[in-house]
């Protein structure tokens, strides 16, 4: 039985390439093995409707920032969005979670993003490389993060809130979009080792977050 396919964005709204190397580590590293392809300008593949369609997950990875990073994906809005709502999963990572926002972004979420560091009573407030605690499932965890977002829900009905940051802004949530599910994270559980030794942090095991995210939105 061959591995189900993921695919996961390389390109220049994900930069550095190491923000989408990390994604694909964690999708195939995962209990469910995913064959992994990278897709976009960057990638193996075009992001098209017809390679879209032969995926079980879609990730958009972090890296950058918005605004120049939608520049180069409200081309494949459209796309991204039927590939969703058509059954697909959409997985998205600090800044893939932005994108999935409204302001600009793909309109997958039932609601919109925001910076956390701007939230009221944020743990941090600077856009440095640095390590926060959230509380995954109720449990507190330490995890890698850059300026990542929160999500700004319009109603938690139907939605499945797995992490909350400190000041209690959700920072991971999995939820409907037609017949497909949508994932997002603020911080980044996919966060490899050399992440926190370039940043001088110290280094925290979440992979083991990051599996259950995908288990989440493949489950939901």
């Amino acid at each position: 039985m061959s591995a189900p396919l993921a695919l996961v964005y390389r390109g220049p709204a994900a930069r550095p390439s190491a923000c989408s190397d990390a994604v694909a580590h964690l999708l195939r590293s995962s209990p469910r093995g995913f064959d992994v392809r990278f897709v976009g300008r960057q990638g193996e593949l075009p992001l098209k409707p017809k390679i879209l369609a032969q995926a079980t997950i879609y990730a958009q990875p972090g890296g950058g920032e918005l605004t120049p990073a939608y520049r180069h994906m409200r081309r494949h809005r459209s796309q991204i969005r039927q590939y969703v709502a058509g059954g697909g999963r959409y997985l998205g990572f600090c800044l893939g979670g932005y994108l999935a926002g409204a302001t600009p972004g793909f309109g997958l979420l039932p609601g919109d993003t925001d910076q956390y560091i701007t939230s009221s009573h944020a743990t941090t407030r600077g856009s440095q490389d640095t390590t926060i605690d959230v509380f995954w499932r109720g449990r507190r965890r330490r995890m890698f993060f850059q300026d990542g977002p929160v999500f700004v829900l319009d109603s938690e009905a139907g939605v499945t809130v797995l992490a909350r940051y400190g000041n209690n802004e959700i920072a991971a949530v999995v939820a409907p979009f037609g017949k497909g599910r949508v994932a997002v994270v603020g911080p980044h559980p996919e966060a490899t080792s050399d992440w926190f030794t370039d940043s001088g942090l110290s280094q925290v095991p979440t992979l083991d977050l990051g599996y259950d995210l995908i288990e989440a939105v493949m489950n939901a």
